[in-house]
């Protein structure tokens, strides 16, 4: 059979997967923004061939004149890889952060509006160098933090710019395991780099110190 003729058979099956394909990936997604728990207003729609997402961020202090809120909804860009990711900090001068992303890949399947849990008072066990600063890449520990609920990890945190890449804030303190090793925007403008540190008071720590004790033993028994 020449060529010609199984190229004219397999044509149509081409254009009708390429089409088929087209059809599954295509869909719409539901588009806000707002710093509200639920965005009032209409919402817009857009285009997803890579997922919809949902994600909801939340920057608290003692003083709420400074608290900061992000709600959105949309589409995951063909740039973007979408991950599912949930996770808690408390840094120094009692600063709480928690940040949650959902991802989805079916029509309006982030129509329903998420929330992150308010931090736990039940203390873990864990306790953590607490520091904050937004004026150098360092900060004076001046504080010790007992960890509660599911922040069972101690942290070091550096922010910058998305734009500059200027320094923005560091911190230390307490935060979910999975925030270690972590590097994710926030605010749509802010680089957060966190990785985890040894616990104030850790078992290493003690066995360091006292390290020259077990030499003396060792000498004497010698």
């Amino acid at each position: 059979m020449a060529w010609s003729s199984i190229l004219k058979r397999l044509l149509p099956v081409f254009v009708f997967a390429i089409l088929a394909v087209s059809s599954v990936e295509s869909y719409t997604c539901v588009v806000s923004a707002c710093n509200e728990e639920t965005c009032p207003g209409p919402t817009t729609s857009c285009t997803a061939t890579k997922g919809c997402f949902s994600r909801m961020m939340k920057s608290e202090t003692p003083s709420t004149l400074s608290d900061l809120m992000l709600n959105q909804k949309g589409c995951t860009s063909d740039a973007d890889t979408c991950s599912n990711l949930e996770f808690s900090a408390t840094l120094g001068d009692q600063r709480t952060f928690r940040y949650k992303n959902r991802c989805c890949t079916t029509g309006q399947c982030n129509k329903e509006n998420i929330t992150v849990p308010s931090p736990s008072s039940e203390p873990n066990g864990v306790r953590c160098a607490a520091c904050y600063s937004e004026k150098g890449k360092s900060c004076k520990v001046n504080a010790t933090i007992v960890c509660t609920g599911n922040e069972k990890k101690c942290v070091e945190v550096t922010g910058t710019a998305v734009a500059t890449s200027t320094f923005l804030l560091y911190g230390k303190g307490c935060a979910t395991e999975n925030a270690c090793d972590m590097n994710t925007t926030v605010f749509d403008g802010i680089n957060i780099h966190a990785k985890c540190i040894p616990p104030d008071g850790s078992p290493a720590l003690k066995s360091i110190s006292s390290l020259p004790v077990v030499l003396l033993l060792l000498k004497v028994l010698l």
